[in-house]
């Protein structure tokens, strides 16, 4: 048996520690399937230790904003993987973790990340704000109500509630509410990580970055930690979409055994989904700005005509 605040230390060096290698493995499919070597999966942790190493160069313009906003990113995130399902359900934090303050706590990094990139006053960072904002004031509620889906099949808005309700009956699994529900936070997982086709994390072209915008006046340890609450915001996003809609081998008991297949079980579902990110982005285009509000309203349509049939279907 673990101590349940034992697991909670546990789950969060687990996700600092796979985060950065979940990107790195989109970031090396990609290259294979486009035929190109690439960089190994374990090349954000040197990029991450590099940065680290680095000297952080402030602009002048630069308030205490620019220098505090990195730290609150990262905070957040680190917050939201301690209330999130990861390897076990239900947590010691979990009856804080519930719907909205995980969503506000990913919108709290945002809303920061946002201003950071106002501050110094660069045209690139005023625009990547203003564009990173459009795109969350459409994919928030979005989240929402994705996962109010569940919640109304679990009777609870907590997320230990919801993935324990499924492996207690795991007939709902398959209902058309939830089918939607998927597809509606998949479609907000691309933009709220800055995937294709809404972002291209792997472009510096300024006219058409939307995250890489907002930190370009960043370096040294501040560029890490954005970096890595980044790597942090995929994993806990993927890890919904997992967990919360398949939560099969979630330990449901804090014993070794248990805890070692909801692990193993944890990681292949990272792997899978971050292997479909990778194809997904090989077969799509980029989006044109204009066109993004389109996609996100198709998912936000999407997560309304679940909460719908979920009510009408119960």
């Amino acid at each position: 048996m673990i101590d349940s605040y034992w697991l909670e230390v546990v789950q969060g060096l687990l996700a600092l520690l796979v985060a950065p290698g979940l990107v790195g493995l989109v970031r090396w499919v990609k290259a294979r399937l486009q035929n190109r070597r690439g960089a190994p999966p374990w090349q954000p942790y040197f990029e991450l230790r590099k940065l680290f190493q680095k000297e952080a160069v402030i602009s002048k313009n630069a308030s205490w904003l620019f220098r505090f906003a990195p730290y609150i990113v990262f905070g957040s995130a680190l917050m939201v993987v301690l209330l999130v399902p990861l390897i076990a359900a239900p947590l010691p934090l979990g009856g804080i973790g519930d719907l909205l303050v995980v969503v506000y706590l990913l919108l709290l990094g945002t809303f920061f990340l946002a201003l950071a990139g106002l501050d110094p006053g660069t045209a690139f960072g005023g625009m990547g704000a203003s564009r990173e904002m459009t795109v969350a004031a459409i994919a928030e509620p979005t989240i929402a109500l994705a996962i109010f889906t569940l919640a109304l099949s679990a009777g609870s808005t907590n997320l230990g509630r919801i993935v324990t309700q499924t492996l207690v009956d795991p007939s709902i699994a398959g209902s058309p509410g939830r089918v939607l529900a998927f597809v509606a936070l998949f479609i907000v997982t691309l933009a709220e990580t800055g995937r294709l086709p809404v972002d291209n994390p792997a472009t510096h072209l300024e006219l058409t970055m939307i995250h890489e915008a907002m930190i370009l006046e960043y370096s040294g340890r501040y560029l890490a930690l954005i970096e890595w609450a980044a790597s942090l915001k995929l994993l806990i996003f993927l890890s919904l979409l997992a967990n919360l809609f398949a939560p099969w081998g979630v330990a449901t008991e804090p014993t070794l055994l248990a805890l070692g297949v909801g692990i193993v079980t944890w990681l292949f579902k990272l792997a899978l989904l971050g292997v479909i990110i990778a194809v997904l982005e090989t077969r799509v285009a980029k989006l044109r700005l204009f066109r993004v509000p389109e996609l996100l309203g198709l998912s936000f349509v999407l997560a309304l005509l679940a909460v719908t049939s979920s009510f009408l279907l119960k």
